[in-house]
């Protein structure tokens, strides 16, 4: 028996969940692919064979991505997009298929969020959360499956979500509310294009912690000096954990599922206590003082 209490610790990065090869000629499309999870996801199918494009809008984290896949020995290109403009996603993927020919692969990663109580929120606040996570998804989700449609190739798509989409996210109304919708269309674009070959499938992380966490999320943690006694797996998760499982949802292991959303967080979402806490406030948890309306 173990001395370590909870799941055990995964494979070391590095290592891969499928053979050798799996995604050899495949194109893999990632928004947001160039820092975080997103690069995370992306190095293992990177691992796996795959060419790698990076979409994003911070050339900063565009030259990450290009550095991370490089390093692993497989082809990668970066194309600069706004996820929220259309035009901008049609002309990605125009410089992708140009490099490596249509994707066969799309993630959905890029998103936004802050915290905030929702009183707090800016009408401009909450139009760019949404519109960065839930209008981008679709936007390159939409194009990604035209191409094929189009031509009538099948495809996969994996959507990165966020367990308040089932439960509801205190402090994060904008951003749950924006990821009840990427959910929901996992669910709705699952049915459209399964005839037509396409599988969409999402993937919500639990806590992974990583290098493109926000300041706020970031802060949080470091004032929890040990965090893994607060997680059922009694430990956090291996960033390349989450690799493995976009790389499953998406490789010919996992035709047949479909509109489902994997969430790989040690059941964390769904723990409950037998008693509950004392209630403390979003403005509390936050530091805001009391709420006043601005003359």
């Amino acid at each position: 028996m173990s001395d370590t209490p909870g799941l055990p610790a995964p494979p070391p990065a590095g290592t891969s969940a499928l053979p050798a090869g799996t995604y050899d000629g495949d194109t893999v499309f990632v928004t947001g692919g160039g820092t975080g999870l997103g690069k995370a996801i992306a190095l293992e199918f990177a691992r796996l064979g795959a060419s790698i494009v990076v979409a994003s809008r911070d050339p900063e984290h565009l030259a990450a991505g290009r550095a991370a896949i490089e390093a692993v020995g497989a082809e990668v290109d970066v194309v600069e997009c706004d996820i929220r403009d259309a035009d901008a996603v049609a002309a990605a993927f125009e410089a992708a298929e140009d490099r490596f020919g249509l994707p066969r692969v799309l993630v959905n990663n890029a998103a936004a969020n802050f915290p905030s109580p929702a009183e707090d929120l800016s009408p401009n606040a909450w139009r760019t959360v949404v519109d960065i996570t839930l209008n981008g998804t679709f936007l390159v989700g939409r194009e990604f499956a035209r191409r094929h449609l189009a031509i009538g190739s099948p495809a996969s798509i994996v959507n990165v979500g966020a367990s308040y989409a089932w439960t509801g996210g205190p402090g994060f109304a904008h951003s749950a509310a924006a990821k009840a919708g990427v959910k929901n269309l996992v669910e709705t674009l699952a049915v459209e294009w399964g005839p037509y070959g396409i599988q969409v499938n999402g993937l919500v992380p639990g806590l992974f912690p990583h290098e493109d966490m926000t300041d706020d999320i970031r802060g949080s943690l470091d004032r929890i000096h040990d965090k893994d006694p607060l997680q059922p797996a009694m430990r956090v998760g291996e960033r390349q954990e989450l690799g493995w499982a976009a790389t499953f949802l998406a490789s010919p292991y996992a035709r047949f599922i479909s509109g489902h959303t994997l969430v790989v967080d040690g059941a964390n979402w769904q723990r409950r206590t037998l008693t509950n806490p004392p209630v403390t406030t979003v403005r509390d948890q936050l530091g805001r003082a009391a709420f006043l309306l601005e003359d």
